[in-house]
């Protein structure tokens, strides 16, 4: 059994994290830390917990995270980079579901998410979390740096018409129009997030520039190998999980003869987590609820020059604590699947 703990477990990645390994047949639950409710059972913050996680809350420097086979940190940007260095040393695996080891440009980071990046040197040797994409390297690392939930739909959503070698689209011109749930923001208070603000509302935000734009085009680049420009507006939608991203791309008059949907069923064959779905398709984000499920439907309208390519996922499963599991899945040797097998929920 893998001994796993969990920095910052009262958020609901946190929360998430936990469900998830509760019910991991490999997994022991060793340290969940939370300093404010330091000694708080986790059952009694979380009552759907109850019976299934016994453990309590533990203030950092009381929890042995260095007994841990692999350490989750389900934080705000920052906490990972102070604590990674003396687990890493100590023989501990860690994943960190922030931002602190996405971009591997410290400039960039340090630009969007205001803060000077503490250590570098281990950001050299961190490995981005995309399993469908970097499978190979995350058997083989022992950092993490997971990705944010929209890019996760993006990357994935554009990756089989990047990954051919030559351009099928115009590279230059991408375009995201995604919708997220109120459970991205986190759990905090903040006026947006409350009900009589986010219900029977819908709004854009970020359009200026969005702290997902950069890792995004990282990653899209390293999928393609060239430089690609990609538009990126976000939204805040009146739903509590979920993200549905809509790509856009311009068809090259070279490629205009391509079978697009047999291009992403090729694409993704075997892939446990990602479901391309029959041709004219919609996918719903009731569909990967409380899953680690990604959908992908292909369109291309009219028979035209357009490819539209539609995207669901859970933010907080497959965007977020499921794709930390399926990580570490891989870096232990386990099965890909292991513990993610979750049907969605419906209704």
């Amino acid at each position: 059994m893998m001994k796993v703990g969990i920095v910052g477990g009262t958020g609901y990645t946190g929360v998430e994290l936990l469900r998830l390994l509760a019910a991991h047949p490999q997994v022991q639950l060793t340290a969940i830390t939370s300093r404010k409710e330091d000694g708080l059972p986790v059952a009694d913050m979380y009552p759907s917990l109850r019976g299934r996680v016994s453990l309590a809350f533990s203030a950092p420097e009381k929890a042995k995270l260095n007994e841990c086979d692999v350490v989750f940190f389900a934080t705000p940007h920052g906490v990972a980079m102070a604590q990674a260095a003396e687990l890493l040393a100590a023989g501990v695996k860690v994943i960190d579901l922030a931002a602190d080891f996405r971009l591997q440009d410290t400039a960039e980071f340090e630009k969007w998410y205001g803060m000077p990046h503490s250590c570098p040197d281990l950001l050299k040797e961190a490995v981005y979390g995309l399993p469908e994409v970097n499978r190979a390297a995350i058997k083989q690392a022992r950092l993490i740096g997971l990705p944010g939930c929209y890019p996760t739909s993006m990357q994935l959503g554009y990756a089989p018409l990047l990954a051919q070698g030559k351009p099928l689209v115009e590279e230059s011109s991408l375009i995201a129009d995604c919708k997220s749930g109120v459970s991205g923001a986190g759990r905090k208070a903040e006026v947006h997030a409350l009900l009589a603000e986010a219900s029977d509302n819908f709004k854009a935000y970020g359009v200026k520039g969005h702290r997902h734009l950069p890792e995004t085009v990282q990653g899209l680049q390293a999928i393609a190998g060239r430089k690609i420009g990609l538009t990126f507006v976000p939204h805040l939608v009146p739903m509590i999980r979920g993200i549905h991203s809509t790509l856009y791309a311009t068809i090259l008059p070279e490629a205009r003869d391509t079978d697009f949907q047999a291009l992403y069923e090729n694409h993704f064959k075997g892939e446990r987590f990602v479901d391309v779905l029959p041709a004219g398709s919609h996918p719903e984000t009731r569909s990967v609820r409380a899953s680690n499920m990604l959908r992908i439907a292909v369109h291309r309208p009219g028979g035209g020059n357009l490819l539209v390519i539609l995207v669901v996922e859970d933010n907080l499963v497959k965007g977020a604590a499921g794709q930390g599991v399926q990580c570490m899945n891989l870096m232990f040797g386990l099965e890909e699947d292991a513990g993610l097998m979750h049907i969605p929920v419906m209704p």
